[in-house]
């Protein structure tokens, strides 16, 4: 049995546009529905949500039929949380809160086997498909792709030097809590949030590392992408299953 191609990670690399769909509701049946709608990526997320790793090993096992790409944001950049979502198969991972490039290097070694990193090792977890991919330890690195996670002003500071560090795959601003630490919290489409994430991609752009950013309304979706951002989430689940039972029900009132 060979290796699987993660082709999230390649696509990004080669600069090609990939749209996604967050997911925070941490249902089984939500990944099964999503994973039929074209998004090439679905995050689901561990941070913000109840997801454990039995949630996750469903929701990724219903995505599994679909060519949707699960990518998982862990609670935290922490190397046991990255080892046990990794030994479940998962093959990209965002990491939250990445401050600089030591952060950023720790979480790339998170992901690696010794000598390179300090993932730790097994060869009976569903990854190697249960042992049957026989040469899954000496080539599982090329196919994780680590993304990480810039969202506060001192970690912008820091942008060139967290996205030069290698092994990191993509830079991810996050517009809420970039808001939050320059002072409008709650308002990411302020115009001096917009200006830094604008400055952001720009940066990013200079150094040729792939951009995302979450975008849940349509009109900034689209000015993102047209700025250049690579992977761009143009939704949340939960938001899309609220506002369309909010419209349902007043269309009836």
């Amino acid at each position: 049995m060979d290796l699987q191609h993660n082709a999230f990670k390649h696509a990004i690399a080669s600069g090609n546009l990939q749209i996604g769909l967050w997911s925070t509701m941490g249902s089984v049946v939500g990944a099964d529905l999503l994973g039929d709608y074209g998004f090439d990526w679905i995050l689901l997320d561990t941070e913000h949500s109840h997801n454990e790793l039995p949630d996750l090993l469903a929701q990724m096992q219903a995505l599994g039929r679909s060519l949707t790409a699960p990518i998982i944001r862990p609670a935290w950049n922490d190397t046991v949380l990255i080892k046990r979502i990794l030994d479940i198969g998962a093959q990209s991972v965002l990491l939250p809160y990445v401050q600089n490039a030591e952060e950023a290097s720790r979480a790339v070694a998170a992901t690696r086997y010794p000598p390179v990193g300090v993932r730790g090792v097994t060869g009976s977890g569903r990854a190697s498909r249960y042992g049957r991919i026989q040469d899954y330890l000496p080539n599982a690195d090329r196919e994780i792709c680590v993304l990480t996670q810039v969202e506060t002003v001192s970690a912008l500071a820091e942008l060139e030097r967290i996205a030069e560090v290698e092994g990191v795959d993509g830079v991810f601003i996050g517009p809420a809590d970039l808001a939050a630490s320059m002072g409008h919290v709650g308002r990411p489409g302020h115009e001096d949030v917009q200006a830094a994430i604008k400055d952001a991609i720009g940066r990013l752009k200079v150094v040729g590392k792939p951009g995302g950013i979450l975008a849940p309304a349509g009109e900034d979706a689209r000015r993102y992408i047209d700025s250049g951002f690579t992977f761009v989430a143009v939704g949340i689940d939960l938001l899309l299953l609220s506002r369309g039972a909010e419209a349902l029900a007043k269309s009836f009132r």
